[in-house]
This record gives structure tokens, sequence and C-alpha cells, in this order.
């Protein structure tokens, strides 16, 4: 089996590289300005807003699954359109498609959703997720949308960084009390992802932990387990800065975990165990 993983170079996609290519699967990869450092993919260049170049690659590589792990934030042609093009390749060469989304499609203002709310989304980068969505779903009805929520790991993710540049000094800013999030950690959603992509799921899944935090108590949490000092970790509240976005937004992923045999775990687990 060929598994083709877009956005390889990423946080996310270096993941679904490792467990693809593990699990015996001849593994491929796209990136858009340089190739990740997986030796395990073929690496394909490929920018999403040329539908030709799509084409090609999928082409090309021949890939059974397809998961979509590439983030243009607010660029609407490649965050919003990209996905599209992509999945009409995806349908014209019988290749099974994961498209990875965000909590970013909703607004917070009913706090919990599932998979049956529609996005409302509030940002830019939101409406142009929620917008591939839709794009995706309505060219390739048997595509997987699978939203997620912050993605951490042991030391490596954006997230992390943060808090150990601002427990260090070597960074400006503030951890947001009021910015709720569910996170999972990256190696519990690759594995999910790719559990889906080898099944027969369809339509729109929710990936997140069962843990509802704060980004300063996701902070704490960090800090404990990395041996840094938490009390070091500046606070704030979003909806005092000048920052745009949703303070408080709660995928369930009940539904979806109930069909998987991966556990996703919350940020008070996979925080003090090792994945």
């Amino acid at each position: 089996m060929t598994v083709l993983v877009i956005g390889g170079s990423g946080f996310l996609g270096a993941e679904l590289i490792r467990q693809a290519a593990m699990a015996g699967h001849a593994t491929a990869a796209t990136y858009a300005t340089r190739p990740g450092t997986a030796a395990q993919a073929a690496w394909y260049q490929l920018d999403l807003r040329h539908p030709g170049r799509v084409d090609a690659v999928m082409a090309e590589v021949g890939a059974d699954l397809v998961v979509n792990a590439s983030s243009g934030n607010a660029d609407w042609a490649v965050t919003a359109q990209g996905p599209v093009r992509l999945a009409m390749a995806a349908a014209k060469h019988g290749s099974r498609l994961v498209h990875v989304s965000s909590d970013a499609v909703f607004s917070g203002a009913r706090v919990h959703y599932d998979e049956s709310c529609l996005p409302d989304p509030v940002t830019p980068c939101g409406a142009a997720k929620a917008a591939a969505e839709t794009g995706v779903l309505l060219v390739y009805p048997q595509a997987v949308v699978a939203r997620t929520s912050l993605i951490i790991g042991d030391g490596d993710s954006v997230h992390e960084r943060v808090v150990h540049e601002l427990a260090a000094g070597t960074r400006e800013g503030v951890l947001f009390t009021d910015d709720i999030r569910c996170p999972v950690h990256v190696v519990d959603l690759a594995a999910a992802l790719l559990e889906l992509a080898c099944g027969d799921a369809a339509g729109v899944h929710h990936l997140a932990g069962p843990d509802a935090v704060s980004r300063h108590k996701l902070g704490i949490l960090i800090a404990r387990r990395d041996g840094l000092d938490a009390s070091r970790l500046p606070t704030g509240l979003r909806a005092h800065s000048t920052r745009p976005g949703t303070l408080d937004v709660r995928l369930d992923s009940q539904a979806t975990q109930r069909k998987l045999r991966t556990t996703l775990r919350g940020a008070h687990q996979f925080c003090t165990t090792p994945a």
C-alpha cells in the first residue's frame, strides 16, 4: 500500500511519515519550500495552488491513501482552494483521502462542538478551513474531514517551544488563561488519521483529546513535564488582547473515539506518560 502525505515537512506530516513507514507502507510526501528530513519518504515539491502539479504528483505516486496535513493558514488559495483541487485529483485517481481540518472553523459561541455542528468561523483562517471542508466533501463525498485541536509532541511543537522560551525569559508574551482547547498528542493524532484512512469512514470526524485546558494550563503541564519553573510563565487574557480568534472551543471526539482502536489521550495524561 502506498501512502502520500501532503505537507510531509510539517510537524504532523513528519509523524505521519514515520508511522506509515513503520507500518510497512511505501511512503511519499510533499513539501512547499523544502523537503523534510525523513529518509523513509520519496519527496515531491507541490504547490496546492497549481492544479496541474497536483494531478501530476498524484499520477506519479499512485497513492492508495492520501492524508492532507498541509497548512496555509489564512492564504485562501492554499487553505481553501488547494484541498479541493487535491480532493478532485484523489477522486480521479481512486485514492482514499483524509483531509485534516481544525477547530478554527468554530466561533466558540456554543463552547462544545460535536461532528454534527456546522462551522461558524470568525477568523480568516477559520473561514478558509471551513470552505475547504465544504469543498472537499462536495467533490469527494467518500473523503474524511478530520478536525483537530492544538497538536503537542514531546518538546518539538510550536506551543512547547513557546513554553520553553517564556520560562527561560528569551521570549516576550503571555499564555492566555481564557483560550481553551482540547489538545491532542501528535503520535495519537497521526495513528488515528492513518486508522481512518485505512478504513471505510467518510464525512466529518473529530480527533482531539478529552481534556479541555487553557493555553496557560497546558503550559504548566508542559513545564512540569520538562522540569521547568512553571511560575515563570506569564499569564494574560485573550479577551483583552488585540489578537483575533475564538476563546473557548471544545471538540467533542467521543463519537469518533468509539470507532477507533487508537486512544486519543488528554493533556493531563500525555504530559505525564510517554507516548
